[in-house]
């Protein structure tokens, strides 16, 4: 997936935020309710959360939310 194109389906997730969260803590379980309403769409925050929960670098971060836009069911919301 280009940036380009993630960066247009992170548009919409961050649109529809509060029913992409709970996919996103299945994701991600580390992250809780708090983290995910401060997150609130933003993907640089996301990205802060991954790397302070998880350890991750931020490239690492970054392709981890990739490879979760190519599989999220954007269609099904």
């Amino acid at each position: 997936m280009s940036w380009q194109n993630a960066s247009g389906k992170w548009e919409q997730i961050s649109g529809k935020w509060e029913q992409f969260k709970g996919e996103a803590q299945i994701q991600w379980g580390k992250l809780t309710d708090d983290d995910l309403d401060i997150i609130d769409g933003n993907r640089k925050k996301l990205v802060g959360k991954l790397q302070e929960k998880y350890g991750k670098a931020e490239e690492e971060a970054e392709e981890e939310i990739d490879l979760w836009l190519v599989n999220s069911r954007l269609e099904e919301h």
